[in-house]
């Protein structure tokens, strides 16, 4: 299934509008580098692989704008020790 992300910029956030519900990914930008603080994902979307889906765009979004990432959420710094070819895409 294919959403569309938002970057809502006043609120730091990139979202997935669905059904009413709101999935997003907040985010710190500190000179570029932007810090990935939670992934939320409301009960009632869940079990549907969206905060993958959803990381997955905003990693490529933080590509195509030529900014790094920084991991501080649990779901994100998991995900990469399964998906290292990401890695690319952070900084420590």
């Amino acid at each position: 299934m294919s959403y569309t992300l938002i970057h809502n910029k006043q609120e730091s956030k990139y979202e997935y509008h669905i059904n009413g519900y709101v999935a997003y990914i907040t985010y710190d930008d500190q000179d570029g580098k932007m810090h990935l603080t939670h992934t939320i994902v409301p009960d009632e979307l869940s079990g549907k692989g969206l905060a993958r889906t959803l990381l997955e765009d905003v990693l490529a979004q933080i590509k195509k704008d030529n900014k790094k990432a920084v991991a501080q959420c649990s779901y994100i710094v998991n995900y990469l020790e399964k998906h290292p070819e990401v890695n690319e895409l952070f900084v420590k």
